[in-house]
This record gives structure tokens, sequence and C-alpha cells, in this order.
């Protein structure tokens, strides 16, 4: 699963690569606990087991999905 996260006065956003077997509607509901009270930091953990820590203050957006198989370079199809 990916995670993409925009950070308010940051110029990227954060993209994180979760393990494939993490739940959809778990990962909705930490969200939603998160960005419920400003104090709160929304910790994620990758598939290498790196830990991301965000302040709930500084997120502009989350969007949750699949990636793409391949990224797309270039003109083509």
């Amino acid at each position: 699963m990916h995670v993409r996260i925009g950070v308010i006065t940051a110029p990227r956003e954060l993209s994180v690569e979760l393990a494939d077997d993490t739940e959809l509607g778990a990962l909705r509901g930490q969200v939603d606990d998160a960005l419920g009270d400003e104090d709160n930091v929304l910790w994620l953990t990758d598939k290498k087991d790196q830990q991301f820590a965000v302040p709930v203050e500084k997120v502009a957006y989350v969007i949750i999905g699949t990636p793409q198989a391949e990224p797309r370079i270039g003109f083509g199809n």
C-alpha cells in the first residue's frame, strides 16, 4: 500500500510504501485518529520497518492507494 502525505511548507510530499498486507480500514482509522487532534503525531512504518513521524499540524493532505506497477517516463502510452 502506498501513502503520500503533503506537508505544509515542504516542497515535496512524503511518500511511504507500506507492507502489502496493510489493511486499508485500519490505516484510515489511524490517520483519522491522528488528524483529530493538532497535538498528535502520525506514525507510519514502511516495508523496511523504518518509522516516519509527521506532526499533524503540518499535514496538508493524505492520499492512500496502491502504487502504479511502473512509473511512466516520457511521452509514451
